[in-house]
């Protein structure tokens, strides 16, 4: 059995404190809204190396950390990125000449979004960050031990990394073409990992938009049940 060490200390708020830190937190988090259209303006990579410390402190199973995150800032590797993902993307909606390999269903519920092919976002962008989900390696990574709750535990890191780069009052868009095998080729990552999203990071550019669809969230009513 390993040693174990003190529960660290948590700050000793009043149930009232708890609660007005609770609201304080959802009142930020709600202003969250993903951005399509970035401004070039730098980011420093202190925030970025932040960010993923952030996502880094996040629960796993058996605490393997079955994460990687590929930080990108080269024009090059986001030019290469904004390629590869736009081939997927008009096949997936069918823009190459092809039946859309995305369904009817699914390009309908696309639609009040305005999405097509088209991501100048992934050059424009300072930042884009490729997150990875290790199959195997365990806390050594050497590999080949085998990961547990892989997608539920770097889930949880890459929410950790949004809300701690929305704190930093940063834009985020999470892009998941389908499929993203290209990314293991441009980021060098090994064959245990899968590509799992990349996370655009910057500035809003000015005019940028919501589209009203985005704005309508669920009621606490209609996402929880109380026992």
């Amino acid at each position: 059995m390993s040693q174990q060490q003190p529960f660290p200390p948590l700050p000793a708020f009043s149930d009232r404190e708890r609660i007005v830190r609770a609201r304080a937190a959802f009142e930020r988090l709600k202003t969250r809204h993903s951005c399509r259209a970035f401004a070039d303006t730098p980011v420093p990579r202190e925030v970025i190396e932040y960010a993923i410390r952030a996502a880094g402190t996040a629960p796993s199973g058996a605490n393997h950390q079955p994460w990687h995150f590929a930080a990108i800032a080269s024009g090059e590797t986001k030019r290469a990125i904004r390629e590869a993902a736009e081939a997927e993307e008009r096949r997936f909606y069918g823009e190459d000449g092809e039946r859309p390999k995305a369904s009817g269903e699914w390009l309908n519920a696309l639609a009040p979004i305005g999405t097509n092919a088209a991501k100048p976002f992934l050059e424009t962008a300072p930042w884009l960050i490729a997150c990875f989900a290790q199959r195997t390696g365990g806390i050594a990574e050497d590999g080949q031990t085998q990961n547990y709750y892989v997608t539920e535990s770097v889930g949880i890191a890459c929410g950790m990394l949004i809300a701690t780069l929305h704190e930093a009052g940063l834009a985020t868009l999470t892009h998941t073409p389908s499929p993203m095998a290209f990314l293991r080729e441009i980021c060098r990552r090994p064959a245990n990992e899968k590509p799992l999203m990349i996370v655009v990071v910057g500035h809003p550019a000015p005019g940028a938009t919501v589209p009203e669809h985005a704005l309508a969230k669920k009621p606490l009513e209609q996402i929880s049940s109380w026992f």
